[in-house]
């Protein structure tokens, strides 16, 4: 007789939380690739350009017109930045869709890793643009709590190593 898989037995709002984590990991890789097309076609992506002229106190066609070793090195560091985004994003997604399914444990602690880089954006850009603060915010509250209506999926009395292949 077959075994009926965990995935079946789990509450509906467990469910949904994976499902929601999944489409953070979506919107996670969304904007690293458009940020690379950014990067690509105008240098800096669109969301930066209001903290790029509050930090450097001019705007970034005036950075781009009087200095362009220095728009270059930008471009380059918003690239860099860019592909680091997308290397998270990629590893997220992945760790959601096959161990955190699974119940790996480890999994559950991986997930929280993300929150370096969602927290340091929140510091660093939305400190100098209201706009990227109010939406950088969305990541930075939604990742924890989605992670941790887990908590007795992963560690309540029931939870248990992952048994499906």
């Amino acid at each position: 007789m077959a075994q009926k898989s965990p995935y079946l037995r789990q509450p509906r709002y467990l469910l949904i939380a994976w499902i929601l984590l999944l489409l953070l990991g979506a919107l996670f890789l969304f904007a690293s690739l458009s940020d690379l097309a950014s990067d690509f076609r105008t240098g800096i992506p669109s969301d930066h350009t209001a903290a790029f002229h509050n930090v450097a106190g001019v705007t970034w066609s005036s950075a781009q017109a009087s200095s362009s070793g220095m728009s270059q090195y930008v471009t380059l560091l918003e690239t860099a930045y860019a592909v680091h985004e997308l290397v998270f994003a990629l590893l997220f997604l992945i760790i959601v869709a096959i161990p955190f399914r699974r119940r790996a444990r480890w999994a559950w602690w991986a997930c929280w890793v993300p929150m370096l880089a969602n927290i340091t954006y929140s510091l660093t850009f939305g400190s100098h643009d209201s706009t990227v603060l109010a939406y950088s915010l969305v990541a930075d509250i939604a990742l924890p709590v989605l992670l941790l209506v887990h908590v007795p999926a992963f560690f309540g009395k029931r939870a248990r190593p992952a048994d499906v292949p």
